[in-house]
């Protein structure tokens, strides 16, 4: 089995932020990226300390949510600078890790 360096990102969202669109349109239509999966948490809370959770109570929801992608290294690099436009800083984590070719 051969493998292929990638790179491999996360993006942490909540749903209120209302970003999760205009992310997966640039990932999809402007960096055609290789894969994207995006995850709805149950509940989450980042160093702001606000807990981000569904409840009867509660009317609007607000959930975490995690977006994934990877690509070559050299594409991420350049894809990164333009999600700093997007995202706030912290909300983003990168790992390189292979792929099977």
């Amino acid at each position: 089995m051969n493998w292929e360096a990638i790179t491999f990102v996360r993006v942490y969202l909540t749903e209120a932020e209302h970003k999760l669109e205009p992310l997966l349109k640039r990932l999809h239509d402007v960096e055609k990226v290789s894969g994207v999966t995006v995850f709805r948490g149950v509940t989450g809370f980042g160093s702001s300390g606000v807990m981000h959770t569904t409840s009867l109570v509660d009317l609007s929801l607000d959930l975490p949510v995690v977006v994934e992608f990877y690509d070559r290294p050299e594409k991420v690099d350049a894809i990164m600078d333009h999600l700093s436009e997007l995202v706030e800083a912290g909300h983003i984590i990168r790992v390189q890790a292979e792929r099977n070719v």
